[in-house]
């Protein structure tokens, strides 16, 4: 197998806790890096086993990953490449739309895993639960990602979303009616003035460098991911993206 890194983007939180988790169980010694770490690219170019993890957004990539994954295509020609996906409901084909994306380098695409993970957009009301049944959810994650890392070692790793069938179920499963809100990046966040204080984290946690400080309170320019981690960390309340009120803030720690 060789050696193994992860290489991953993660919002707030799942996806991260997920391919860390995975990656040591297939070796102690492996590490996972960020698509907004500096050092992501030389660890790809150093490693020829890639476990690539990502939310999944309206069945589709998040847009920040599918630019990562199509400027630095070339890096992964070569590279044996197992694909993580997180979810709080479904994708269908949620690894597949990475191998889709990499076809034309050919990287070997040895298998494929989807997460369930605790609902992450805060502002709706859709897959909101307890913390009790959020608990219960990564408790089984957990278990599934132990089955298949030692699928991995094994050498039968899992296929998940990565057949014909699974590219319809995610088509007509959401990214047919909302995938359009992926294509490009938002210019949709909504900031409360009167409830911002200016205390900058927003704008220090935007993987986009989307938000900015003018005239005391924070604006945008137009260039959100939709990775809610803004909305989920701000301490006012006072960032939404879909809805308007944020509802009940994730934070993936609290259930582990």
């Amino acid at each position: 197998m060789g050696k193994v890194v992860g290489i991953y983007f993660s919002g707030t939180g799942n996806t991260k806790f997920c391919i860390e988790k995975f990656v040591s169980e297939i070796d102690a010694n492996a590490i996972c890096v960020s698509i907004e770490d500096k050092n992501c690219i030389k660890e790809i170019q150093d490693n020829n086993f890639i476990v690539l993890g990502y939310p999944i957004f309206y069945s589709s990539l998040p847009k920040i990953m599918k630019d990562f994954l199509v400027e630095n295509k070339m890096l992964f020609k070569g590279k044996s490449l197992f694909i993580m996906t997180t979810m709080g409901l479904f994708s269908g084909d949620g690894s597949g739309l990475a191998a889709r994306v990499l076809k034309e380098v050919n990287p070997e695409i040895i298998g494929g895993l989807h997460l369930l993970m605790p609902d992450s957009i805060c502002d709706e009301k859709v897959l909101k639960k307890s913390h009790e049944e959020n608990k219960q959810i990564i408790a089984k994650t957990n278990e599934k990602i132990s089955f298949a890392a030692n699928k991995v070692k094994g050498g039968l790793p899992t296929q998940e979303g990565l057949s014909k069938i699974n590219q319809l179920i995610g088509l007509f499963g959401q990214r047919l009616w909302f995938g359009h809100k992926t294509k490009k990046y938002s210019s949709k966040l909504k900031i409360n003035v009167e409830q911002c204080i200016g205390c900058g984290k927003c704008v220090k946690l935007c993987p986009m460098k989307n938000l900015m400080f003018t005239n005391s309170t924070v604006s945008q320019k137009g260039l959100c991911t939709l990775c809610y981690r803004c909305v989920n960390e701000c301490p006012k309340q006072a960032i939404t993206l879909l809805g308007s009120k944020v509802i009940q803030q994730h934070h993936s720690k609290d259930y582990y």
